[in-house]
């Protein structure tokens, strides 16, 4: 791979890399660690794409491979995470935040599907191919998951209509 592809591919796809890791770790040093290990990957790939969405499909495979390796990890399973401030998207709309939260508070594997299919625009079959599963299992976990996010959703909708108001 000469520099100057791998460049044009460092910027064309590092960024939903990144996205795809934090939504896989929830942790923003795991994920860059990931996407560069996914880069390097990419850096020392002898053999040539048939073109970008074959790159694109690679990389997604890749980013979830590492993200999976990670999350397996001694470390990971024997260490207590300090308590950090959740990483909140940019303040401003509440409803987005409140989505972005019940998102992340979803297992993995639901997390991951819903946002490959939501926000990355990848179909049941491309999320499945990324994320080594079948198609059908990818459809069950976003049914799931959009039952979850329904149900929590809806309890937080609850919860702040249920506050007295005062009109004195």
């Amino acid at each position: 791979m000469t520099d100057e592809t791998f460049e044009q591919a460092a910027r064309a796809y590092g960024d939903m890399l990144y996205r795809v890791a934090y939504h896989a770790l929830k942790n923003r040093a795991d994920a860059e660690d990931v996407v560069q290990t996914v880069l390097l990957k990419l850096y020392q790939q002898e053999s040539c794409f048939e073109g970008g969405d074959h790159m694109k499909h690679w990389l997604l495979r890749v980013t979830v491979n590492e993200s999976r390796k990670l999350l397996r990890s001694f470390w990971r399973r024997h260490a207590v995470p300090l308590d950090e401030r959740d990483e909140l998207p940019p303040p401003g709309d509440t409803r987005k935040e409140e989505v972005f939260q019940a998102v992340m508070a979803l297992d993995a594997k639901y997390r991951l599907s819903v946002y490959l299919y939501y926000y990355e625009g990848c179909s049941v079959k491309e999320a499945a191919a990324a994320m080594g599963v079948n198609p059908s299992t990818v459809q069950t976990w976003l049914q799931r998951a959009r039952g979850r996010l329904r149900k929590t959703l809806s309890e937080a909708e609850e919860e702040g209509k249920g506050e007295p108001i005062c009109t004195t």
